[in-house]
C-alpha cells in the first residue's frame, strides 16, 4: 500500500514538475524586438538591444522576456521577422526603428507594434508611434506661449518630408498661429523668403529715408543721431512676437542666421524650435540666444547616459532611452492587465512616467508630456 502511495506521489510530483515550467512560460510576457542587427544601421539596433537588457536588469523580474529579431532596415525582412515572432506566441513587438519598414506590417493580424518613429500619418492600424511627435512638442510650446501671454506667433516650416506632420501637430495641439510659412532650405532662396516674411526691404528703406531726412534737417544733434543709425540695419518692427522654427541642425542655424541678417533678434522676439536633444553646438551660438525648445527631461537623459556607459563602455543613441522606457511601460501595463490582452491596453486611457517623461496613452496613440528649456548665455536652463 505504501509502495503504491509513493509511486502515485512521485508520478504526481513529476507531472507537476513538468507542468510548472509550462505554466510559468504561459505567464511570462513575451515581447518581440524588431531592430537592425546587421547592415548600415546595425549599431543603432545593437544599442537598443543593450538598453532593453538594462531595463530588464532594473525591473528585476523574470515575468518579461525580450526576443530580438533582425530587420536589416528592410521592409520585407521586417515582415519576415515579425511573422517569426508571431509563431513564438508573441503579440506585442517593440519596433521597427524606421518609418519605411512599417509598410507591410498591416498584413499581420493580432500583432501590435510599438514603433520608434515619431511620424503619425498613414500608419498601419496595428502600429503605434512612440517617438516624440510634433503634437507632443507643440502642446508643450503652447503651454509656454500661454504662460508668457505671447499674442502673435508665426510658424516657419521647411519644405521637407515632415511638413505634413507639423500641420497635423498644429491642428491637434490647437496652438494658435498668426501666420504659417513654408520655406526652401537652399540658402539663397531661404534668405530671400525670410526677407519677405520680415518685410526687410521696407524696414531697410525706412532707415535710409530717416538718415536722409536727418542729413537735410537743421537738427543740432543730427551727426550723433546719424552715427547711431548707421550702426543699425533697419527701422521698424515686425508684425509678430514669436517664431516657431520646425527645423534642426545646420538648417535651423541657417534660418536663424537669415533672421539675424534681416535684423530680427532673439533678444526682441521669442525664437522657439522643436526638440533639439540638447545639441551642444547651440550653446556656442550666442548670437542666436536665447532660444527655447521642448525636450525630454535633461537630468534623466544624463543619468541614463551615465548608467549605459558604466554598463557597456559606450555612449547610447537617443532611441536607446526610448527602448528602455518602452520595456518599463510594457511591464507597468502587464501589472494592471491580462497578459494575453497586453496589446489591447493601448486603447484605454493610461499614463506612465518614464525617463523620457510622462507617456500619455489613449486610442492606440502615445503622446509625451515634455519639459521646456532655454539656451541663454551658453547655458541650458529648465523653464518647466
Amino acid at each position: 500500500m505504501n509502495k503504491i502511495f509513493i509511486i502515485l506521489f512521485l508520478s504526481f510530483y513529476n507531472l507537476l514538475f513538468l507542468i510548472s515550467p509550462s505554466l510559468s512560460e504561459n505567464n511570462k510576457i513575451k515581447v518581440g524586438l524588431l531592430v537592425p542587427l546587421t547592415g548600415d544601421n546595425a549599431e543603432i539596433g545593437k544599442q537598443i538591444v543593450k538598453a532593453t537588457r538594462l531595463a530588464l536588469q532594473d525591473i528585476n523580474s523574470n515575468k518579461i522576456e525580450i526576443f530580438p529579431k533582425d530587420t536589416l532596415s528592410d521592409p520585407n525582412e521586417t515582415l519576415k521577422s515579425a511573422n517569426e515572432l508571431k509563431k513564438l506566441g508573441i503579440n506585442l513587438i517593440i519596433g521597427p526603428v524606421f518609418y519605411k519598414n512599417l509598410i507591410y506590417l498591416d498584413e499581420i493580424k493580432d500583432l501590435t507594434f510599438l514603433s520608434f518613429t515619431n511620424k503619425t500619418l498613414d500608419l498601419p492600424q496595428n502600429v503605434i508611434s512612440t517617438g516624440i511627435n510634433s503634437t507632443s512638442q507643440l502642446r508643450t510650446i503652447k503651454k509656454f506661449i500661454k504662460q508668457n501671454e505671447i499674442k502673435k506667433t508665426i510658424f516657419l516650416t521647411p519644405n521637407q518630408n515632415y511638413d505634413q506632420e507639423v500641420k497635423k501637430g498644429i491642428k491637434e495641439s490647437k496652438i494658435k498661429s498668426f501666420k504659417q510659412f513654408f520655406y526652401d532650405i537652399e540658402p539663397t532662396k531661404l534668405t530671400k523668403q525670410i526677407e519677405e516674411i520680415t518685410n526687410y526691404e521696407i524696414r531697410k528703406q525706412n532707415l535710409i529715408d530717416e538718415i536722409t531726412r536727418l542729413e537735410n534737417s537743421d537738427d543740432p544733434n543730427k551727426e550723433s543721431k546719424i552715427k547711431n543709425l548707421e550702426k543699425r540695419y533697419t527701422i521698424g518692427n515686425v508684425n509678430f512676437d514669436s517664431i516657431i522654427i520646425a527645423d534642426f541642425d545646420e538648417s535651423l542655424k541657417s534660418v536663424i542666421t537669415s533672421l539675424l541678417y534681416t535684423d530680427v533678434s532673439p533678444k526682441d522676439k521669442y525664437f522657439i524650435t522643436f526638440n533639439q536633444w540638447f545639441d551642444e553646438s547651440l550653446l556656442v551660438e550666442t548670437a542666436s540666444q536665447p532660444i527655447y525648445y521642448p525636450s525630454i527631461n535633461r537630468n534623466n537623459l544624463e543619468n541614463f547616459k551615465r548608467k549605459f556607459f558604466d554598463q557597456f563602455n559606450e555612449n547610447p543613441n537617443h532611441l536607446s532611452l526610448l527602448s528602455y522606457d518602452l520595456v518599463g511601460l510594457i511591464f507597468y501595463l502587464s501589472l494592471k492587465n491580462n497578459i494575453s490582452e497586453i496589446g489591447k491596453t493601448f486603447k484605454a486611457k493610461n499614463s506612465f512616467k518614464g525617463k523620457i517623461g510622462i507617456f500619455e496613452i489613449e486610442n492606440n496613440k502615445i503622446h509625451h508630456k515634455l519639459n521646456f528649456y532655454k539656451i541663454d548665455e551658453g547655458k541650458v536652463k529648465e523653464i518647466f
